[in-house]
């Protein structure tokens, strides 16, 4: 667990390093009609735009190309059109367009409300996924959203972290709330576990914005994916 939740600082900009468990799935994927038939998988989702990476073949979209097609997720889909804002030949950034009509349907197809029920408990299913030590519950939603649960060696909760988009909020045992922006993230890739090094910028003061989009993803989370009681824990660090 120490390598999981040991700070590594930065003199920049209060810029701190975690390594978190990455899950090797994605079910939020992007059909395009602009050049393909390339099915994209959504790496990462903001309300502005997007990362699509394919794991086979290579697209041929370059920068600035306007890109149009579907976002699938849950059963739900979402017509979307955007700029090429970087790539390579297995990654686009895609930034969506700024039309309002166009941003009012992406922020209502990433409603926390709606992610939230979303969410699943990677810690009961069975896709082989390695779990770091001391992770007790896990909860992810394609986004990235996701709710990370750590314990003591006696059972007893150490942490927990909630990573919406680029907003990260965290309570630690004896160190309380924090919160913070994704500034990067880049995989790494072991023999035995797949995870993700995130670079935050953590807030000199708690950001009550952060802080209540963690409590709306956590009032409507399903109590079954984890316990009432964990449920309850988490609400009232949160101040629910």
């Amino acid at each position: 667990m120490t390598r999981h939740l040991n700070l590594v600082k930065s003199d920049f900009e209060h810029l701190e390093k975690r390594i978190l468990p990455r899950f090797p799935f994605c079910f939020l994927t992007f059909k395009s009609s602009t050049e393909g038939p390339h099915v994209f998988e959504v790496k990462d989702i903001s309300h502005s735009g997007m990362q699509l990476g394919l794991k086979l073949g290579q697209h041929q979209l370059k920068e600035d190309d306007t890109v149009h097609g579907f976002l699938h997720w849950g059963g739900r889909e979402l017509e979307v059109t955007g700029n090429v804002k970087w790539q390579t030949e297995q990654r686009i950034g895609v930034e969506f367009s700024g039309q309002a009509s166009s941003r009012s349907e992406v922020d209502e197809f990433l409603e926390l409300q709606k992610v939230a029920r979303l969410m699943k408990p990677v810690h009961k299913l069975d896709y082989g996924v390695e779990f770091p030590n001391n992770l007790k519950y896990w909860l992810r939603a394609d986004g990235p959203v996701e709710v990370f649960i750590w314990q003591h060696n006696d059972h007893e909760m150490s942490r927990f972290q909630i990573l919406m988009m680029e907003n990260f909020v965290e309570w630690g045992d004896g160190i309380g709330l924090k919160t913070a922006r994704v500034i990067s993230k880049r995989n790494i890739d072991t023999p035995l576990i797949s995870e993700d090094e995130v670079v935050f910028k953590f807030d000199e003061a708690l950001d009550e914005d952060k802080i209540a989009k963690a409590r709306e993803l956590v009032e409507h989370l399903n109590q079954e994916l984890t316990s009432a009681d964990v449920i309850s824990f988490i609400k009232m660090k949160l101040g629910i």
